[in-house]
């Protein structure tokens, strides 16, 4: 009778051995923690103009917050998934929706017990992103498997972001600040088809028989460029036009409000961003080499006079518009001057008065540039940025 007493109690401290252990590997495996999260690091919002400029790029702007990551962070969606055994095998399905089509994606988590950031792929629509012209809803449902299990799916809503917001920063999941200004070298198109139409209209005024670049070196050269494409925007009867915000409503992504070389040209509206991006477009175009200055609530153009790039001068484009000099110069009195003047001289006026204004400006904001404080920049459309930020296209 004790030894079936005996092997009774072996087999039951056996079975509980056994389903103990059964009930960690299960555990391990994930199999009892059926949880993730859909995140993202831009507080449940997609810009358009953000996907689109990186698209034919290596570029990552959006940097993953923490170190432990999967896929392509150019995704900007996020599954965090803590793993169980080491090498276990993930299985991500993104539903299809009006910007991106189905995909599914798979992955292996080397480490046990890790918090992984997974980027899964995504198919974009970018016909779709650059026709976004308002900010609209959207569902993303996403289903995960892990060696095979489901662990459910999710569905969070999305804001899709109107191709003419650009994202100026973020704070990221650690509430770092992230300056991400180089996406307005997405709306510097130096590509545009009407490009080539106020290069035309800018040779008949006669003011220069060609474009040459830094190719020439007589003294004037460039500046006498940058004057001939000041004159022709000035006779397009552009208008000032302060809009500039947007809906976004965020404590994490900061973003403003760009008009298109579209927009621009279609409305004959600019404010200093879109006049900024407008001018640095003509001249990427004519191989001068352009300078985007923000400051907190501003922004104006400078360009390079050689290219060495030892000197170079700056431009306020809201005076291309139809303004009040004494707005600019107060203590000048320079509308009382300028009666009976010529659209050409007048025209001259405002370009060599623009100059001042801007250079004054640069030189009072330069320690804030110089020190990168928060939303102040100096980006140079070059090479090396394009091989970053591609034009958003028409």
């Amino acid at each position: 009778m004790k030894k079936i007493n005996i092997w009774k109690t072996v087999a039951i401290v056996s079975l509980v051995i056994i389903v103990t252990i059964g009930g960690i590997y299960l555990y391990n495996d994930g199999l009892f923690r059926r949880d993730y999260e859909l995140n993202d690091e831009l507080g449940g919002n997609i810009f358009p103009s953000a996907i689109l400029s990186i698209a034919t790029t290596d570029t990552v702007v959006i940097k993953p917050a923490g170190n432990h990551y999967l896929g392509n962070p150019k995704s900007g969606f996020i599954i965090r998934l803590k793993s169980g055994r080491a090498n276990s095998k993930v299985r991500i399905t993104l539903g299809k929706t009006p910007y991106f089509e189905k995909s599914v994606s798979e992955f292996v988590l080397e480490e046990s017990g890790t918090v992984y950031q997974i980027f899964p792929d995504v198919i974009w629509n970018y016909n779709a992103l650059k026709n976004n012209i308002q900010a609209a809803p959207v569902s993303v449902s996403v289903e995960v498997e892990v060696n095979g299990t489901s662990l459910g799916q999710k569905v969070r809503t999305f804001s899709v972001r109107s191709i003419n917001e650009c994202l100026l920063a973020y704070l990221d999941s650690k509430q770092q600040f992230h300056d991400t200004g180089i996406f307005f070298a997405a709306y510097v198109n130096e590509e545009h088809p009407m490009i080539d139409k106020l290069l035309r209209e800018a040779l008949n005024t006669r003011i220069v028989n060609r474009f040459v670049g830094y190719q020439s070196d007589k003294p004037g050269s460039v500046d006498k460029q940058v004057y001939v494409l000041w004159n022709v925007l000035q006779k397009r009867n552009f208008k000032y036009s302060s809009v500039s915000t947007s809906s976004l409503s965020s404590n994490v992504a900061f973003s403003q409000r760009v008009r298109t070389l579209d927009d621009a040209l279609e409305s004959s509206q600019i404010n200093c961003v879109d006049g900024s991006v407008l001018f640095a477009s003509l001249l990427r175009a004519i191989n001068l080499d352009p300078i985007l200055v923000r400051m907190p609530g501003h922004m104006f153009v400078g360009y390079y006079l050689d290219k060495y790039h030892k000197k170079k001068d700056f431009l306020e484009t809201t005076m291309i518009g139809d303004v009040n000099l004494d707005d600019f110069f107060p203590d000048e009195k320079l509308d009382s001057t300028i009666v009976g003047k010529s659209q050409n001289e007048m025209s001259r006026i405002t370009f060599e008065k623009s100059k001042q204004y801007a250079n004054n400006l640069f030189e009072k904001n330069l320690n804030g540039i110089r020190t990168h404080q928060r939303f102040y920049m100096y980006l140079e459309i070059s090479r090396e940025v394009r091989r970053y930020i591609q034009p958003i296209g028409k």
